[in-house]
């Protein structure tokens, strides 16, 4: 695990006080039985959205798909090495990602 990429998720989660960071090997944020961010092996960062946002965001953000251990993970979205760059924006994108799980219902 790249300790840079991990410095940068904690610093991002640790802005976002309704929600912690898990996972020791995997780092990874969850709430009502859903995660919905992750770092992979690959030291990339994915964030779920609805499928409406997610389509949303391939556009504006010209990402992709996130994928981990080869495999696609569905709603979430890669978050490229630019978007990587502007902190308070992936703040956001976190706890918009939070309260979109918030609104489903508990597994």
């Amino acid at each position: 695990m790249d300790k840079e990429k991990l410095k940068i998720y904690d610093s991002l989660v640790g802005q976002c006080p309704r929600f912690e960071r898990k996972g020791k090997t995997m780092p990874y944020t969850s709430a009502k039985g859903y995660m919905f961010s992750m770092l992979n092996k690959a030291d990339e960062l994915g964030i779920r959205f609805s499928k409406e946002v997610q389509e949303k965001y391939f556009d504006e953000y010209n990402t992709t798909l996130f994928k981990n251990y080869g495999a696609v993970i569905k709603g979430y979205i890669l978050i490229t090495e630019p978007m990587l760059k502007d902190s308070d924006n992936l703040v956001k994108l976190l706890n918009e990602s939070y309260d979109y799980v918030m609104s489903l219902p508990t597994k």
